[in-house]
């Protein structure tokens, strides 16, 4: 079973590895068998598994049976649940609770949270959850920014480096990066010790994370940044 200490070995190695969303059984023992390391059980299954617009109606209930079927089909990944949208922002109790129904009741390994939350960070790790962070375009944040747009540039790259060494201080075991700068990811990536998860942000990342429906070729209209390595679209509609 991949641990976060792997994790923080494959980093000092140099060697890049390789992150998917994954919502159900099939998927996660396809990804699981291939070698991914890491699975998503993001709150982007809102719209790319149940219908929604974006990220913001999910709810906890909705994914702790998605987690708990990925969590019960893999033999080596690390399973990452996403706390969504609501279920934490009011405190650090509010967190944990979250976080211990995710890790009880759907067998998560770990949990993802978007945002400089701190103390609900602190909270996390010193009840033993391991938490990875968050940072840039964050979605649930999406009708703050006014749509899906780049952030850190200007003055704003100074912000999320800041942020990013105050989660590794906090206690995360893993930042993801999303739709920033190539060359503010990069040097996020040099300035703090733990992993760098890349999503838009250039290719100078310790690891990458796809939805696994813009990778396979399955979403109508994926985001630029997403690379469609097949077009499992395409293929289910002739079949």
């Amino acid at each position: 079973m991949t641990t976060i200490k792997d994790l923080a070995e494959l980093k000092k190695r140099g060697q890049k590895w390789a992150m998917l969303t994954s919502y159900e059984q099939m998927t996660a023992e396809i990804f699981d068998e291939a070698g991914i390391p890491v699975l998503l059980v993001g709150d982007s299954a809102g719209n790319n598994f149940l219908g929604e617009k974006n990220t913001i109606p999910v709810t906890v209930d909705e994914l702790i049976p998605l987690t708990r079927a990925v969590a019960r089909s893999v033999k080596q990944a690390l399973v990452v649940a996403d706390l969504p949208f609501g279920s934490y922002e009011s405190g650090a109790d509010l967190a944990l609770a979250t976080s211990i129904r995710f890790f009880k009741e759907a067998g998560a390994h770990a949990v993802k949270l978007e945002g400089a939350h701190v103390d609900a960070i602190k909270k996390l790790v010193s009840s033993g959850i391991p938490v990875m962070g968050h940072l840039g375009m964050t979605p649930q944040s999406v009708n703050a920014f006014g749509g899906f747009k780049v952030q850190g540039r200007g003055d704003a790259a100074e912000t999320i480096i800041e942020d990013a060494q105050a989660l590794q201080e906090a206690g995360c075991f893993a930042i993801v990066l999303e739709l920033i700068p190539a060359e503010l990811a990069s040097r996020i990536r040099s300035e703090v010790s733990i992993p760098v998860i890349g999503i838009g942000a250039g290719a100078d990342c310790d690891a990458q994370v796809l939805v696994w429906t813009d990778l396979m070729g399955l979403t109508e209209k994926a985001p630029r940044f997403a690379r469609a390595y097949r077009d499992l679209r395409g293929e289910m509609s002739g079949a």
